[in-house]
């Protein structure tokens, strides 16, 4: 059976969530390999929808096995919340599992993400300031707290002095700061202990015995590739890797043994944050994209910017992450349009540019080049079958696959489980 990752092309918010949710109900395992409860995934069953933010789309699945992986970093408080919210509304989450390798975020780590982004002022990053990348930052800087610290008071207690140790150097050049005490935070983090502990595991093991097994494993990404740490739009970038490889390292799993690499891309495109968008709508053509595609943050409830499908950055993103398909998702939301514009290429300094520039700045000062498809006025959210799309709309899906270097697999025409149309099966062929 393979292995298969998931992760979003363009700026997040694809519909990832959906995807691994449809893949989470014939996998045995679905693993989240990076990033925190800083963005979200919005999964609609039946009707009812679930906000997921730390939980791997798999524990819809109560035959599943969900994992947060070594590269997740974890806030306790946030992650007991979500469970409990979700057991009340009759989710079984007893098949979560948590690397004993994750980190963990803290009272101070959220507190520096919002001293850093106070700091740059006009340059702010727009992070969620819930601790992701202090977080990332004190586990490069070898400070950081791991789950498995958590279950020795004493190792904890160390770990904790060493961090606090520099970040009240810093707190005491800002006025008005208090230094942070020791004591409360190991206090609130071995609060935690106990009801965490059932949940630990060493994941690298437990998801390579699985797929020595012959099981079914999902790898499900956080953010998306134009946010991932190395190969995004640096610096409006996340602190984790969002491309394929972070879910190698961020599982514990090597890379032969990935079977396939699905990229989740919208029929047009959204970002959140500040950073270049190039085909971004500032207008009515803005406002009318966010309200139809609902384009409200599953996490934050800030709206998304909204813009045009980029299809420069489809095709960089399949190469940067080795696309073997990809998931095409919202083209219910364009019915209506009379035209539909495609940035097909960039001007850059008066020179037209097809591929996605590595520099940013470069980037930041792209202008879209668009070409223009007939839309369709017919209702598509409840088609079957590509046949049973309008000619409009399958010759759109036919074109934007063209550009994009990679071949559609599933296209979604609704927000529900059900309202996918499926051209290849990804955990068949």
């Amino acid at each position: 059976m393979p292995a298969v990752v998931i992760l979003g092309v363009q700026w997040g918010d694809e519909g990832k969530g959906k995807a691994t949710d449809q893949l989470g109900q014939r996998a045995d395992y679905v693993v989240k390999f990076n990033g925190g409860n800083n963005a979200g995934h919005t999964v609609s069953v039946d009707g009812e929808k679930f906000a997921l933010h730390l939980l791997p789309s798999g524990i819809l699945n109560s035959n599943c096995v969900s994992v947060i992986g070594n590269g997740v970093v974890v806030d306790p408080q946030a992650l007991i919340s979500e469970i409990e919210e979700l057991e009340s509304r009759g989710v079984d989450t007893s098949n979560l599992r948590i690397s004993a390798n994750a980190h963990v975020i803290t009272s101070y780590t959220k507190m520096f993400d919002g001293i850093n982004e106070t700091a740059l002022g006009e340059h702010k990053l727009g992070t969620t300031r819930r601790g992701i990348g202090p977080t990332y930052s004190d586990k490069a800087n070898r400070i950081g707290i791991r789950i498995q610290d958590l279950f020795h008071e004493e190792r904890l207690r160390e770990r904790v002095s060493l961090a606090i140790a520099q970040k009240n150097m810093v707190l005491s050049c800002i006025a008005g700061e208090k230094p942070i005490d020791v004591d409360a935070v190991v206090e609130e983090l071995l609060g935690y202990a106990d009801v965490l502990r059932p949940m630990v595991v060493d994941a690298s093991k437990l998801l390579n015995e699985a797929l020595d097994a012959g099981k079914t494993v999902v790898f499900e990404g956080g953010q998306s590739t134009l946010l991932d740490l190395d190969h995004g739009n640096y610096p409006y970038v996340t602190s984790s890797n969002a491309t394929a490889g972070g879910a190698c390292t961020g599982s514990g799993v090597g890379p032969t043994r990935i079977d396939r690499v699905v990229g989740i891309i919208k029929a047009y495109a959204t970002r959140v944050g500040e950073g270049p968008f190039p085909t971004e709508q500032h207008g009515e053509e803005g406002d009318w994209l966010r309200e139809r595609g609902g384009e409200y943050g599953a996490t934050t409830g800030r709206p998304r910017r909204t813009g045009w499908f980029d299809a420069p950055v489809a095709r960089y993103a399949s190469r940067v992450n080795g696309l073997t398909d990809m998931v095409l998702t919202k083209l219910d939301v364009l019915t209506g349009l009379e035209q539909i514009p495609v940035c097909v290429a960039y001007e850059i300094d008066g020179e037209r540019v097809e591929e996605f520039p590595i520099d940013t700045w470069d980037f930041a000062s792209a202008k879209p080049i668009y070409e223009y498809h007939e839309g369709w006025t017919e209702d598509i959210s409840g088609a079957k079958s590509f046949e049973d799309l309008p000619a409009a709309a399958q010759d759109y899906v036919r074109w934007l696959e063209s550009m994009s270097g990679c071949r559609f697999s599933l296209i979604g025409v609704g927000a529900d489980r059900e309202q996918t149309i499926v051209l290849h099966d990804l955990l068949g062929e």
